[in-house]
């Protein structure tokens, strides 16, 4: 008799093949659409914002380029957490963030990739907040 053991390790993360979101990615632009009013963000001039994605995490982080010393002139946002990718939809389950009244949500976005280019676009809805917005980010692989 042959038993056979597995101790692969499992990962919510499917079709990786088919979509390879694995990797660094620099945000180029957000847009935020909310009750009709549309804000355009370009993250390459001022602000660095990084998200890291490996096969069951994700990271970002985001701060101003001018060194700003006050809440007027500084910049800086950071969170991670789990996420799951099925198809194009990719779900974020956010853990930690600065923003503490985002923790424990769930953000899903519909993401494609183009060469080195990354869309992700989804309703972002805390109700609690009285965040109900579109957001859409383009992203590049970091080299």
């Amino acid at each position: 008799m042959t038993i056979i053991f597995s101790c692969a390790k499992e990962t919510k993360t499917e079709n990786r093949d088919k979509l390879p979101i694995v990797g660094t990615w620099r945000l180029l632009s957000g847009t935020l659409i909310e009750k009709g009013d549309t804000t355009v963000t370009d993250y390459t001039k001022g602000l660095s914002f990084i998200k890291i994605i490996n096969d069951s995490h994700f990271s970002f982080t985001n701060h101003d380029l001018t060194h700003g010393k006050d809440s007027t002139t500084a910049a800086f946002s950071a969170g991670a957490g789990t996420y799951t990718l099925k198809d194009d939809t990719y779900t974020e389950h956010l853990e930690y963030c600065n923003a503490r009244e985002w923790e424990g949500h769930d953000f899903t976005f519909t993401i494609g990739i183009k060469n080195d280019t990354l869309v992700q676009k989804g309703v972002e809805k805390i109700e609690s907040q009285g965040i109900d917005r579109l957001n859409i980010e383009k992203y590049v692989r970091v080299k």
